[in-house]
């Protein structure tokens, strides 16, 4: 179940601030479109990325999807227990984040839409 201190970006991923770390993963919407997740292509620890760039993949079994970050800053950690566990993403999206990237622009926070934006949103895609 969603948080209410989660933001949402246009590309379904959502971002849970805790301090100048992002937690990053992809929205519930976004797995059921996807649907059975295969495989996560997961970002390399270190790497520095800017806001609206692919830094990985997610593979169902219907098609591949980029996940692209909503937050610039250093990609401090991934989450390992996707490599053997992928699926965990269709578990629990909320859960299972796929990424940690120390903020390196508060202010990009603000663009991100809450949770009764995001469900507008979504609402207007389908």
């Amino acid at each position: 179940m969603p948080s209410k201190n989660l933001k949402y970006s246009k590309d379904h991923e959502w971002v849970r601030v805790d301090g100048d770390i992002a937690v990053i993963g992809i929205t519930n919407y976004a797995q059921l479109q996807l649907g059975d997740i295969v495989y996560v292509e997961l970002p390399e620890v270190g790497v520095t990325v800017e806001r609206d760039e692919v830094v990985c993949a997610v593979e169902s079994v219907k098609t591949a999807a980029d996940i692209i970050t909503p937050i610039s800053g250093e990609v401090v950690e991934a989450n390992v227990d996707l490599d053997d566990g992928p699926e965990l993403i269709n578990d629990d999206s909320f859960a299972a984040w796929i990424m940690k990237i120390q903020i390196s622009d508060m202010s990009e926070i603000d663009n991100l839409m809450d949770e009764a934006e995001y469900a507008d949103f979504c609402e207007n895609e389908d």
